[in-house]
């Protein structure tokens, strides 16, 4: 009889914690969305942002100053580099011969969409201060940092003067 009662005890027990267990655990998040895209094109914000920043003096005589980067101003856009997970795209704006913008397209399904965003934002920012398409590697993002740099240097040289 009491080997009885301690089995049945330990059965509802053990059935008590694997219900628990299983109404305790959240289910996973939807796939993040895609950031905003960058307008590289130039187009003027529709709310200015405020504070007291004086215009820039306009330039004189731009056609005679080569820029020392090599790199035309405009916007360029690099060929798309295929990895398993998807394709990555990415867009430069130069202007006085810097690169002063930097987007990106990629897949944002499955786990592209937890490693891709923050990567990405790490490349753009590494972009951004590199002016080169020798940009460290994330750590876990192997194929996106590789097709990135692909489609950079593809839009760079797509910029060189």
């Amino acid at each position: 009889m009491r080997r009885s009662t301690a089995a049945a005890v330990g059965t509802l027990t053990g059935a008590a914690l694997i219900v628990g267990v299983r109404l305790s655990v959240q289910p996973p998040e939807g796939p993040a969305a895609a950031p905003p895209a960058v307008d590289l094109a130039g187009n003027e914000p529709t709310t200015k942002p405020s504070g007291t920043k004086k215009p820039a003096p306009p330039k004189e005589d731009a056609a005679q100053e080569a820029p020392r980067s090599g790199l035309k101003d405009g916007t360029f856009k690099g060929k798309g580099a295929t990895n398993p997970y998807g394709t990555i795209q990415v867009s430069i704006k130069v202007e006085d011969g810097k690169i002063t913008a930097a987007d990106a397209t990629y897949p944002t399904t499955n786990d592209s969409a937890t490693i891709n965003p923050p990567a990405i934002k790490a490349l753009r920012e590494a972009t951004l201060e590199e002016q080169s398409a020798e940009v460290a590697a994330v750590s876990g993002a192997t194929y996106t940092t590789k097709s990135y740099q692909e489609s950079l240097q593809a839009a760079l040289d797509a910029a060189k003067a």
